[in-house]
């Protein structure tokens, strides 16, 4: 029987109106420690964002989610942020904020793949 791991995730949500607390899920952020893991994903609806806030620029957004990604994948390329530890730039991630782009609060469970769970929770709670 395979092991399992400990993880944490949070959902990646855009709040187009922060005022009004209405917010759309549209990403994932996964971390295991022990298999040395973290990545994001995410996947954006248009329509959807726009019903709430017509004036929202995608492109700002997207730019902003890719931003998520690659603090996640780590390097120079990321800026100091991505120069962090796994665990640092997870907690770095996942900080509370009250702008576009927020994150759930962290939630652990266990894996066996990790990959494999990010797309399931992205199946579940994002597309």
């Amino acid at each position: 029987m395979q092991d399992r791991h400990l993880f944490e995730y949070a959902v990646i949500r855009v709040v187009p109106r922060v005022e009004r607390e209405e917010f759309i899920n549209v990403g994932i952020i996964l971390y295991c420690a022990k298999l040395k893991y973290l990545k994001a994903a995410f996947h954006i609806e248009a329509t959807r964002l726009k019903a709430l806030n017509c004036e929202l620029e995608m492109g700002i957004l997207e730019d902003n989610l890719n931003a998520f990604v690659n603090i996640s994948n780590g390097g120079k390329a990321a800026g100091p942020i991505g120069m962090l530890d796994l665990a640092s730039r997870f907690r770095w991630l996942t900080a509370t904020r009250s702008t576009v782009v927020q994150c759930s609060k962290v939630h652990p469970g266990f894996c066996v793949d990790p990959e494999v769970t990010l797309n399931q929770l992205m199946e579940a709670l994002v597309l």
